[in-house]
């Protein structure tokens, strides 16, 4: 005998593991919940149905709307926008959100002729739109805390030339960035520009 006694090791307590299943219910529940809370309130995931927005925004165009950022500041003049139904478009039986670009902000006095846009007298350069407007409008003052939102596709948009002003509080958020199709990924198109030699 070397007058030591043989030492056991120590047995550790099984720690029984939770049911796979109930994990990954969990996990699937916990996804959701982001799921939901992420789409409510940041951002979420829209197509495009139609051509009113072309050339900028084509049929089946994928995008991702930001929701947070009018939180914290004012839409701005260009910004495209995915908004509610006003009440002149319930009227009409329109249910679905539409996408369209301000162009009028509080206080602007808008009209279209001659193939512009004119805001407050002074012309906007757009580049993105599909074809020069082929009708007049205006000119009309954008109320206190609502917008005029015109289509790309100016001459193909059912927009605020023929249904009025979107009410701030029936917009949903900001389209950002197309994500699909991979050839087209990419952020949208900035504001329109007053051309430099107009009236400052």
């Amino acid at each position: 005998m070397t007058g030591l006694q043989d030492q056991q090791p120590e047995k550790q307590p099984i720690q029984k593991g939770e049911n796979p299943w109930v994990e990954g219910v969990k996990t699937i529940v916990l996804s959701c919940f982001l799921a939901i809370g992420i789409r409510s309130f940041v951002a979420e995931a829209r197509y495009i149905p139609s051509g009113s927005m072309e050339p900028t925004l084509q049929i089946n165009d994928r995008l991702i709307i930001d929701k947070l950022s009018y939180k914290f500041r004012d839409p701005q003049r260009g910004d495209i926008v995915v908004f509610s139904p006003t009440d002149a478009l319930k009227k009409q039986n329109f249910k679905d959100a539409f996408i369209k670009r301000i162009i009028g902000l509080p206080g602007n006095t808008v009209e279209v002729k001659g193939g512009r846009v004119y805001i407050d007298n002074r012309p906007l350069r757009e580049k993105y739109i599909e074809e020069a407007p082929n009708y007049n409008f205006g000119p009309v003052k954008v109320p206190a805390d609502q917008y005029l939102v015109l289509g790309d596709n100016r001459n193909n948009s059912y927009d605020s030339h023929y249904w009025g002003f979107v009410p701030r509080d029936k917009i949903i958020g900001r389209a950002i960035v197309r994500f699909w199709p991979v050839t087209r990924v990419g952020e949208l198109d900035e504001e329109p520009l007053y051309p430099v030699n107009s009236a400052q």
